[in-house]
């Protein structure tokens, strides 16, 4: 797929508001715009944002500006839209995991099912890709719960929808557990810095120029 002079829309939490850069044109997003000579990338990025909705609410309040809820206010005129989220779904929210025949926000099974259907309702027969999250330094929580699962329900919803997903937990070559790796590019244990966001930059360029 030819990426110059294309519209893209990336919803997604901090990793694409780009926590962790010095600054926003270092951001993945921003880099592609100017690599592949985009027509413009539309930042939706906000941190601390899950795909399902948020029962008590949170210290922020733009934490609980839920992905279902902002997918109206993106650009109508976009050719192309990558959604990239989950990790604080796992991390922070108090959502459950839930199941696949979930179909609402309230478990994270059913908000996958309502976002893609929003964004298939939006923009139907454009390009709609989905990115796993990244592997982190905590993947499993106190209640047993794992990263991996969120990881194994986009990717099974998606099956469902015939959405194509980029597998960054298993492809992105980022796995902060490893101390050289959490060093050179995401020193919290959570957020790619200016180098890891030039690793996303280029394999999500790739992988969307290939599909």
């Amino acid at each position: 797929m030819e990426l110059q002079g294309k519209i893209i829309n990336f919803l997604g939490d901090s990793i694409t508001e780009g926590c962790g850069t010095t600054g926003e044109d270092k951001r993945f997003t921003n880099i592609i715009e100017k690599e592949y000579a985009l027509r413009k990338a539309n930042n939706y990025g906000i941190g601390g944002t899950r795909f399902a909705k948020q029962t008590t609410p949170s210290n922020e309040p733009r934490w609980d500006e839920d992905f279902c809820s902002r997918v109206d206010a993106m650009d109508d005129q976009a050719d192309i839209i990558v959604v990239f989220g989950g990790t604080n779904d796992y991390g922070h929210g108090d959502a459950p995991l839930g199941t696949f025949e979930d179909n609402t926000k309230d478990t994270f099974y059913g908000a996958c099912r309502v976002l893609m259907e929003r964004l298939i309702n939006k923009s139907p027969g454009k390009p709609i890709v989905f990115l796993t999250p990244l592997h982190r330094e905590d993947e499993e929580r106190p209640d047993g719960e794992k990263l991996a699962q969120y990881v194994e329900a986009i990717k099974e919803m998606a099956r469902y929808y015939a959405i194509p997903v980029y597998d960054l937990y298993a492809e992105s070559g980022i796995q902060p557990r490893l101390p050289i790796i959490k060093e050179k590019f995401c020193p919290d244990g959570l957020h790619p810095n200016d180098e890891g966001h030039l690793i996303l930059a280029d394999k999500i360029a790739k992988y969307l120029i290939n599909m």
